[in-house]
C-alpha cells in the first residue's frame, strides 16, 4: 500500500503539521454523512484492494482528504454509532457493546465457557446528550436519517435524537426482516410496488436523494447509514459471477482459513458475494453523488465517508481479509478499529491529500459543527477534537485515543482496553491482566509485541488509559466462578476442526461455477441495480 504522510511545513516558525491549504470558505454548508456497516480498512480499491471495485467511493477519496490513521469508536457497531453522534469515546457514553449482546451471567448461553463474564453496558442512546443532529438543528439545519440505527428501540429511534426524518432506522442491527432486496419488511420504511427487487442500498440512496431534492434550498444534514455490508451478505447473480470469475483469474487459493486465538479467520479477499455487495453499495453512493451535482449542490456540500468497525474477517459470514492489518470486526487489533476515513470539503484545497495524524470518529462531532459555523453546545463534555486544523494546514497536539471493550466479540476478540498515543498502541487484556505494545510506525500488522523492551512507555500509557477509564466510571468484566477450562478447551477444539472444515466447504461452494443460493438470488431477479 502506498505510503501516506502529511506535509510538514513551517515547523520552526509556525509549529504546524500541514495537511492542506485552504481556499475561501462557504457559510452554512450542507452535510452528507455516509456510514457503511462492517466495512474494512482495505475493502475499497482506493485503500489497496485488488479484488473489490469501488469507483464512486474512490472518487470521494480523490476529491477529499484521506486520513490513513482514521479510527472507529469501537470494534463493533452500536458503540461506534453513538460515538459519531455524541463525540464521546464509548466508555463515556456507556454503550460499549452492540445493543442486544448478552452481559454478565446471560453470556453463558453462548456456550463458549470463557474465563470472564462480560461487563454490562447502556442499552440505548441516552437523551441527556445533545447529538450532532440536535446541535445542527439549533443552527438552522433540517436533518435526515436513512438506514441502520441500532441505538435503541421505541423511544430511542433517530427521530428521538434530532433527526426530522427517519427512513429505515430502528433497533435491528442488520437487514434481517427482508434481506438486501425488496420487499424489505422494515417497519420504518415503505415498500413500493414499482421497487420490487430493488437493492436495499439503492432504496436508501433514492430516499436520501428525495430528501435532498425537497430541501435543496435549506441547509441540511443527510445521514446515510447503509445496512451493507453487514451479514447476511447477498448480491445479484451478475455481480456474483463477475467477482467469481475475477477471483478465478487472480488464482483461487487451496486454503481459505486459519485459526486466530478463538475463531478461524479468512485468509483472502475472494468472496464474490461480498464483493458484489460492496459493488452495490458503491453504485448507491455514486447515485447520491451524481444527484448532488445535478442539483448544483456539490460545491456547498461536505461529504464524509467512513465505517463503524472493521470488516468481518472472523464470525458472521467470514466475509473478507484486511491485510496488512491484523484481525477485523470484534478484534482489538487494527483490523477491528481502523477504517476508511474520507472528508471532502469542496472549498478547501485538499483533493487527493492524505494525512497520517491519528483521528477518531469522535472527531466528526466538533469538526462538522465548526464547518457549519457553530460550536459544541455549552456544557457538553466530549472526547473528540475538531480536525479542521488538519484540513486547513494546521496541527493537532499529540493526544490519547481510547477504546474500551470489556466483552468477548462474536468474531473472536478479547475483553480489552486500548490506548493509542503517537506511534504507540497499548492493548490491556482483562483475562490475563497483561499489556501488549506495538509501534505502529514500524509494525502495522501487530506481529511484534515490544512491551518488554519499553517498560517506561508501558507504564505511562497504562496509567493514561486507566486514569481515563476511572474518570468516566467505566465498567469491567469479572471472573466467572463457574469457569471450566476443560469445557473451554473442548469448545475451541471443536472450532478448530468442525467449524474450519465447514467454512472451507462453504467457500468452495460459493466459488464454484454452479453456485446458486436459491430464492431467485435472494429476490434480486426482478430488477437490476
Amino acid at each position: 500500500m502506498k505510503n501516506f504522510s502529511c506535509v510538514l511545513i513551517a515547523v520552526l516558525f509556525l509549529g504546524f503539521v500541514s495537511c492542506s491549504a485552504e481556499k475561501k470558505e462557504i457559510k452554512k454548508p450542507n452535510i452528507l454523512f455516509i456510514l457503511v456497516d462492517d466495512l474494512g480498512y482495505t475493502d475499497l480499491s482506493c485503500m489497496g484492494s485488488k479484488y473489490y471495485e469501488t469507483p464512486n467511493v474512490d472518487k470521494i477519496a480523490r476529491e477529499g482528504m484521506t486520513f490513513t490513521n482514521g479510527y472507529a469508536g469501537c470494534q463493533v457497531c452500536s458503540p461506534s454509532r453513538a460515538t459519531i453522534l455524541t463525540g464521546m469515546f464509548a466508555p463515556r457514553h456507556g454503550i460499549t457493546d452492540w445493543i442486544g449482546a448478552p452481559a454478565g451471567t446471560a453470556w453463558r448461553k453462548y456456550g463458549r465457557h470463557t474465563k470472564l463474564l462480560p461487563a454490562d453496558y447502556v442499552h440505548y442512546l441516552e437523551k441527556k446528550y445533545i447529538t450532532l443532529p440536535e446541535a445542527l438543528k439549533k443552527a438552522g439545519y433540517i436533518t435526515f436519517f436513512a438506514g441502520k440505527w441500532h441505538l435503541g428501540g421505541k423511544g430511542s429511534y433517530p427521530e428521538d435524537h434530532g433527526f426530522d426524518i427517519n427512513i429505515g432506522g430502528y433497533e435491528a442491527g442488520g437487514p434481517y426482516s427482508g434481506g438486501y432486496f425488496s420487499p424489505f419488511n422494515n417497519p420504518k420504511m415503505k415498500d413500493y410496488p414499482d421497487e420490487k427487487g430493488i437493492s436495499l442500498q439503492m432504496k436508501l440512496a433514492k430516499e436520501t436523494v428525495k430528501f435532498i431534492e425537497q430541501n435543496k434550498d435549506t441547509a441540511f444534514l443527510a445521514y446515510l447509514a447503509f445496512y451493507a455490508v453487514h451479514a447476511p451478505i447477498q448480491t445479484t447473480e451478475e455481480h456474483w459471477r463477475k467477482y467469481r470469475d475475477k477471483a478465478d483469474s487472480m488464482g483461487i487459493a487451496d486454503k481459505g482459513f486459519e485459526m486466530e486465538r478463538r475463531l478461524p479467520y479468512r485468509l483472502h479477499q475472494d468472496n464474490p458475494v461480498y464483493a458484489g455487495l460492496i459493488a452495490q453499495m458503491d453504485s448507491a453512493v455514486g447515485y447520491v453523488m451524481d444527484e448532488l451535482k445535478k442539483l448544483g449542490l456539490d460545491k456547498n456540500t461536505i461529504v464524509v465517508f467512513t465505517g463503524d468497525n472493521g470488516g468481518v474477517v472472523s464470525g458472521d459470514n467470514y466475509s473478507t481479509n484486511l491485510a496488512p492489518l491484523r484481525g477485523g470486526k470484534g478484534y482489538q487489533w487494527e483490523g477491528g478499529i481502523r477504517e476508511p476515513f474520507f472528508v471532502k470539503v469542496p472549498w478547501m484545497d485538499i483533493a487527493g491529500k492524505t494525512c497520517d495524524v491519528p483521528v477518531s470518529s469522535a472527531d466528526f462531532y466538533p469538526t462538522l459543527l465548526e464547518l457549519a459555523g457553530t460550536t459544541v453546545p455549552h456544557g457538553e463534555v466530549i472526547d473528540g477534537k475538531s480536525i479542521v486544523p488538519l484540513l486547513r494546514g494546521g496541527m493537532l497536539p499529540e493526544r490519547d485515543l481510547i477504546w474500551h471493550y470489556p466483552h468477548y466479540g462474536n468474531q473472536g476478540g478479547d475483553p480489552s482496553s486500548i490506548i493509542r498515543r503517537g506511534k504507540w498502541k497499548l492493548i490491556h487484556y482483562y483475562e490475563t491482566g497483561l499489556d501488549e505494545l506495538y509501534d505502529l510506525s514500524k509494525d502495522i500488522s501487530e506481529q511484534n509485541d515490544v512491551a518488554a523492551e519499553n517498560p517506561a512507555v508501558i507504564k505511562d500509557l497504562h496509567k493514561r488509559l486507566f486514569d481515563y477509564l476511572e474518570s468516566v466510571n467505566a465498567k469491567y468484566p469479572v471472573k466467572d466462578p463457574e469457569y471450566d477450562a476443560k469445557a473451554e478447551a473442548k469448545y475451541i477444539e471443536r472450532v478448530r476442526t468442525r467449524t474450519l472444515q465447514n467454512l472451507e466447504k462453504q467457500r468452495k461452494r460459493m466459488l464454484s461455477k454452479e453456485f446458486n443460493p436459491g430464492n431467485d438470488w435472494w429476490g434480486s431477479k426482478v430488477t437490476k441495480d
